[in-house]
């Protein structure tokens, strides 16, 4: 088969010398009339042997370009031409002698032998240049990566192949066949090429008719469209199998996180109001307030914990409604500080400038990121540690930095604290792993980035960057 371009450079399937016999056979009469004119003149000073060495030199160029079929009746016109105008007598097909006769014979014959072996070497150089571009076809549908959509470049591939319009891979079940796969036009109900895929798949393509399509070539492509469709189905599953044992891990962590988080403050409030309670125990006004102050931080703990399962909810569902606005960054910084009450001990610098270019952002949930910094900056800290707070602008941006002087965080597990429900060597009393996933999402919801890195003289700190307000 030969492949010529068509309109759109992909390669198309077209018959052996299809489209180019017309052209090859007015070219070849053309072609035989100009020699007779101008040998006509010559044939004094020519012989017999050399005017048919140049008809012969004729009817290979006709073969090249037309076909064996071509090039034999140019060989017999050709040999009348010469008898006709070249062999006296002169204007007759009357031959005179055996050795003219013998002569114009083996020309035929040499014309016919050297006309089939040309278009031999025509076909089996376009059956050669098939096989390669079949080959390198089908090495690009193989090599193409499983991943994004492997079944609709195969179908590009048959439709820009085959000169399509539409290309599709249908699938048969109880109530018929339906298509798994479209590219370009929707499959007809009588498509132009059609080549079973495997057990109830069909490759079907639309668009003109093509003359002889290689059916070999085709169910190839119809194989490599069913593995495709396989490969896409195999690799679903595999992320729905990933994605339920996430959720599974997230379960799992989330029950064990929640379990502990729970049992604690509801033991501590349960104690505290038996305690209160029992008329018989006698306790003092300042045990009361003692008990009443565990239940309310009991009660405050529980609230955190549910408003953070709340804003990881919202976050993991895309349902955070972020409203940004141009803010002074040291007002919202001294309102997390004043939400967010110190341990004992700790001490607190702040290096907020006042004149600092406004940021673009949500001031309640960039107030929300910076306690739950704070706040993590103050369980990683000794007791007597100081938190610092300091930003600066640069580049159209706003830079805080919350940094502590605690035992800092590897390299290689700087990513995993801010993944929910991780808390670094499975410490306790740390709540529930939330709060640098929740600062993080909210960062990047107002286009922002929140990055860890090591604290000078020992620690962690942590950049909040945020886009300036122009």
């Amino acid at each position: 088969m030969q492949q010529l371009p068509d309109r759109r450079g992909a390669t198309q399937v077209r018959p052996p010398g299809a489209g180019r016999r017309v052209p090859a056979a007015v070219g070849g009469a053309a072609g035989l009339a100009v020699l007779t004119a101008v040998l006509l003149p010559l044939r004094s000073g020519l012989s017999l042997a050399g005017i048919e060495l140049i008809y012969l030199a004729a009817v290979v160029l006709i073969a090249a370009a037309g076909g064996v079929w071509l090039a034999l009746t140019a060989a017999v016109v050709s040999e009348a031409l010469v008898a006709f105008f070249f062999v006296p007598p002169f204007h007759t097909l009357h031959v005179q002698g055996r050795d003219l006769l013998i002569t114009l014979v083996v020309y035929v014959a040499v014309a016919v032998t050297v006309s089939v072996t040309v278009d031999l070497a025509a076909r089996q150089r376009a059956a050669a240049v098939h096989s390669a571009v079949e080959a390198a076809l089908l090495a690009r549908i193989t090599a193409a990566p499983l991943h994004g959509r492997p079944l609709h470049t195969v179908l590009e591939h048959v439709r820009d192949t085959f000169g399509m319009t539409g290309a599709a891979l249908l699938e048969r079940d109880a109530t018929g066949e339906h298509p798994v796969g479209v590219v370009g036009q929707p499959p007809s109900a009588r498509p132009a090429l059609s080549a079973p895929a495997g057990e109830r798949l069909r490759l079907v393509a639309d668009g003109p008719a093509v003359f002889a399509p290689d059916q070999r070539f085709l169910a190839r492509l119809a194989t490599a469209a069913a593995r495709a469709l396989e490969a896409e189905r195999l690799a679903d599953e595999a992320a729905r199998a990933r994605e339920l044992a996430e959720i599974d891990r997230v379960r799992a962590a989330l029950l064990t996180a929640v379990g502990h988080d729970l049992r604690t403050p509801l033991a501590g409030i349960k104690a505290s109001v038996s305690a209160l309670r029992e008329p018989g125990l006698g306790l003092s006004a300042g045990q009361q307030a003692e008990l009443l102050a565990t239940v309310e931080a009991a009660a405050d703990r529980m609230g955190d914990l549910v408003e953070n399962l709340l804003a990881l909810s919202r976050l993991q569902a895309g349902a955070l409604s972020v409203h940004p606005r141009a803010v002074a960054l040291d007002e919202v910084v001294a309102a997390a500080l004043l939400h967010t009450p110190l341990p004992a001990g700790h001490g607190l610098e702040v290096e907020v400038p006042e004149d600092l270019p406004p940021a673009w952002a949500d001031p309640g949930l960039l107030e929300r990121v910076i306690a739950n910094l704070v706040a993590n900056a103050c369980r990683a800290s000794e007791p007597g540690g100081a938190i610092r707070v300091s930003a600066d602008a640069a580049d159209g941006r706003v830079r805080l930095r919350i940094a502590d002087h605690g035992p800092g965080i590897p390299a290689a597990d700087r990513e995993r604290v801010f993944t929910p429900f991780q808390r670094l060597d499975d410490q306790s009393g740390g709540g529930l792993g939330l709060g640098l996933a929740i600062a993080r999402g909210f960062t990047e919801a107002m286009h922002g980035s929140l990055a860890p890195s090591d604290t000078p003289g020992g620690g962690l700190t942590m950049t909040l960057t945020l886009p300036a307000a122009v």
